[in-house]
């Protein structure tokens, strides 16, 4: 299928068992747990939100990997970047699905990988009784060039496979908090460097960038002026590229900054606030001029509710339709449609993000709504 841009869907390895999910939360604990169980937090609320044709699935299986590709790709979506967690070198967590992969050189459908740099901890889900403070269960580590070596021959093979996206030639490696990371400079200059003993011209590194930072301000120009610091910083350190993820701004924008403010007070005096945003609006905001440039690749989302993970304090953009989706996504690819073939890229987030009420999987209220809305946007056909 001949696409107007390149979509890239990130997607959640984690519904199959794990050790430390077993450990921390219950035998067989995966994100169905709390998908299955989640209720409405008002009338009209969508929730639980149930999955139809590939029902609450098991990724241990290559029938269900396969059947998500096929799916992915009658919609017109490029391919997978597949969430991969490294803490340090002998620690990994949800790495089967992508193990079996490369094992079994199947599906064939392209993919490429992000590197979910962050914590885990019991502030992903809602607290229990048992979990009632914060605790960190894997702490996200960075040793230095010598471990970045190793982490670069870790993922290698993956870069080498023919299904493995690629930009200028270059394979695509994702980093979802790159404000986290202190060296990043050796990391991209041991990469880069390893990258062409191998054949390549380098590594096309992108990273996840909030262009409000953690202080948002009053004023849409202020906003403009510092998402383009923020951008051209990371630009400046060595990244090929950012994906602009700025929904707090938008979020701000489209509910009122006084809005936001009485929603933090609320939660912060009674512990319990949710905080619902239309999704017509959210989306209304969230694209800017700067999303035009060829370095800064937008994303765009179908829907979010965090329900399932958080309860009543919930982050949610309420209404959203495929009709809806398609709107924001027929913008995004307006956006990209005068850069170079390809940086057309759009990120979609969200593949499986069930817990956070991000996806594109059918359900039972919507069937193939959002897939099909995509393809309409994104198809030439």
């Amino acid at each position: 299928m001949k696409t107007k841009a390149r979509v890239i869907a990130f997607y959640l390895p984690q519904y199959h068992p794990v050790d430390v999910n077993n450990k921390f939360w219950g035998k067989g604990f995966t994100e169905w747990t709390n998908v299955a169980k989640a209720k409405p937090c008002y009338k009209g609320h969508y929730q639980p939100q149930i999955p139809a044709d590939l029902g609450f699935y098991d990724l241990r299986l290559p029938e269900v990997r396969k059947e998500q590709a096929q799916m992915a790709e009658e919609a017109g979506i490029e391919g997978f970047c597949y969430w991969y967690y490294r803490f340090d070198k002998n620690t990994r967590v949800l790495e089967m699905p992508i193990n079996e992969i490369m094992r079994l050189k199947e599906p064939d459908f392209p993919f490429c990988i992000g590197w979910a740099n962050h914590d885990w901890s019991n502030k992903t889900w809602k607290k229990t009784k048992y979990y009632s403070k914060d605790i960190v269960f894997l702490k996200q580590k960075y040793l230095g060039s010598e471990d970045y070596k190793a982490f670069f021959n870790e993922v290698l093979p993956m870069f080498q496979d023919n299904r493995y996206i690629l930009v200028d030639g270059k394979p695509l490696f994702y980093i979802f908090a790159p404000q986290d990371i202190p060296d990043t400079d050796v990391l991209i200059k041991v990469w880069n460097t390893l990258a062409k003993e191998n054949g390549f011209p380098g590594v096309y590194f992108v990273c996840r960038v909030d262009s409000c930072g953690k202080a948002p301000v009053i004023y849409k120009k202020s906003f403009l002026e510092q998402g383009l610091t923020r951008y051209q910083h990371y630009i400046e350190k060595g990244f090929n590229a950012v994906n602009s993820y700025s929904f707090r701004r938008a979020e701000v924008l489209a509910e009122g900054y006084i809005s936001k403010i009485i929603k933090q007070l609320k939660r912060k005096l009674t512990g319990h606030a949710l905080n619902r945003c239309d999704y017509e609006r959210v989306m209304d905001n969230l694209y800017t001029d700067e999303d035009r440039f060829e370095y800064v690749f937008p994303t765009i989302m179908p829907r979010h509710d965090r329900t399932p993970r958080s309860g009543k304090n919930a982050n949610l953009y309420s209404d959203s339709t495929p009709e809806k989706f398609a709107k924001a996504a027929n913008r995004a690819v307006n956006i990209v449609a005068e850069k170079n073939e390809e940086h057309r890229i759009i990120f979609l987030d969200s593949w499986n993000e069930w817990g956070e009420g991000a996806y594109m999987e059918p359900d039972i209220v919507f069937g193939y709504g959002y897939l099909e809305a995509l393809k309409k946007v994104i198809s030439y056909e």
